[in-house]
């Protein structure tokens, strides 16, 4: 096949439309509109550059639609250009999203977060964390006190994450309907506590450094920090950064699930090569934000008076 056919292959078919055809299904919640979640089973894989990228989360793949279908069993790059040939036509299903697509910023990073107000008592999105995040008010105070939040839109959180410099590059943003990245931003890591701490637990979400927190009730010998759900170079090289402290021991605190596993090989790996110590913390459940409404529900059972 001519390199021209190839280039028309790769334009005419998207990443998505191989996985859906194969029996993929995207993971709306999960995803956003510049990054899909496809699952089948326990295997995932995120659809990038507008659908003509991918990669596996779980492991070292990616690449373009001929390497997919090699991914998903191709066997060779002819078998993978005949399975990218036959799906010409063929139009995955877009996903439906429940809020309308951000307007093109024309600020930068730190303007539109120095833009934002910090969230407060009584509103939508301190209400958001204490009430269906269950996050005590303590360790939301502590977070705004710090500069770590900002009030996102419809009662969204935006959560920062900043470089080595305490510059803020981007954000965390979550919401009773939404979940994303700051548009134009760069993950690195959100840090909430002593930037000296010699105990750093890492976590996948804001969400769960800030749940972590509240069941450790803010230890002050602790950083938590979160990923933002990803693993980008630059975050590669914070964590190394904060390892090659002395006395530092890394706590992989990610999720109880196979990406959890991935990322704490991945943050063992990086302690191998350092001085730092290493620790596994799982939650019970799923992740902490799961386990913290979990113990306060436990909690707020026990004080219920028992029926006379």
């Amino acid at each position: 096949m001519e390199k021209k056919d190839i280039e028309e292959l790769r334009a005419k078919v998207a990443c998505a439309a191989v996985l859906e055809k194969d029996g993929w299904k995207i993971d709306l919640k999960e995803s956003t509109r510049r990054a899909l979640k496809y699952r089948r089973g326990a295997d995932i894989v995120i659809v990038i550059h507008d659908g003509r990228g991918w990669f596996d989360p779980l492991s070292s793949a990616k690449g373009d639609v001929f390497d997919l279908a090699e991914h998903l069993g191709a066997r060779g790059f002819p078998e993978a250009c005949d399975c990218v040939a036959a799906l010409i036509g063929f139009v995955p299903t877009a996903p439906v999203w429940t809020q309308a697509p951000k307007p093109t910023p024309i600020t930068s990073i730190a303007e539109r977060w120095s833009r934002r107000t910090s969230p407060r008592p009584s509103s939508a999105t301190w209400r958001y964390l204490a009430g269906e995040r269950c996050i005590p008010d303590s360790v939301i105070a502590a977070a705004v006190a710090q500069g770590r939040l900002r009030e996102g839109p419809q009662g969204s959180m935006w959560a920062a994450h900043d470089d080595h410099a305490g510059r803020i590059i981007g954000w965390e943003e979550r919401g009773p309907r939404w979940r994303g990245f700051a548009t134009n931003g760069t993950k690195e890591l959100f840090r909430l506590g002593s930037i000296g701490a010699l105990r750093i637990c890492i976590t996948e979400a804001a969400i769960d450094a800030l749940s972590l927190a509240a069941i450790e009730v803010l230890r002050s010998d602790t950083l938590y920090v979160s990923t933002g759900g990803g693993w980008s170079p630059a975050t590669d090289e914070a964590i190394r950064g904060l390892a090659r402290r002395a006395n530092v021991r890394l706590v992989a605190a990610t999720d109880n699930n196979r990406q959890g596993d991935v990322y704490a090989d991945r943050i063992r790996t990086i302690a191998a090569e350092t001085p730092a110590l290493f620790a596994r913390s799982q939650p019970r459940a799923g992740d902490w934000n799961e386990d913290l409404k979990n113990l306060v529900a436990r909690l707020e059972k026990e004080l219920v008076p028992a029926s006379a």
